[in-house]
């Protein structure tokens, strides 16, 4: 009888992938460094994580939410000629991906997608605390390690 597969251990191997989410907040540009710097010492994989939150009052009308979607993919560009600037020239291997909905559901279902091993996300010093909203769900419901970074 042939034996099962290996199950995927999160972090048994090493590490093979990190996510990092990046909304333009300085503690997610804190993360996103800090899981760069994970990523190339670990040479494993950073997927970097713009989640466009779709519950905001930008998108209550649709000549708003034209504005709020345009000015997503702005901002999912410049993050990506960033990461390359960035990125690149030390020899992370990296991705970005633009999710759109709830971001910490949208964070853990890109970790899932790509098997990271952890994310790792910025301190909110709004909505929720002293963590906020996004990190809070995530250290309580994500299937993974996470790394709040201040």
């Amino acid at each position: 009888m042939p034996a099962d597969p290996p199950v995927f251990e999160i972090g048994k191997d090493g590490i093979m992938a990190v996510v990092a989410g990046v909304d333009g907040s300085p503690s997610s540009l804190h993360a996103a460094a800090w899981a760069g710097g994970l990523a190339r010492r670990e040479t494993a994989l950073l997927v970097l994580v713009y989640v466009e939150p779709l519950g905001s009052p930008a998108y209550w009308s649709p000549l708003s939410m034209a504005g709020a979607s345009q000015a997503a993919a702005d901002y999912v560009e410049e993050l990506r000629a960033e990461a390359q600037r960035y990125l690149d020239p030390i020899g992370v291997h990296w991705k970005l991906v633009h999710h759109r909905g709830d971001p910490a559901s949208g964070l853990e279902a890109v970790a899932e997608q790509f098997r990271a091993d952890c994310i790792v996300v910025g301190r909110s010093r709004h909505g929720g605390g002293l963590l906020g909203s996004v990190p809070r769900t995530l250290i309580n419901d994500a299937g993974r390690p996470v790394v709040v970074v201040p």
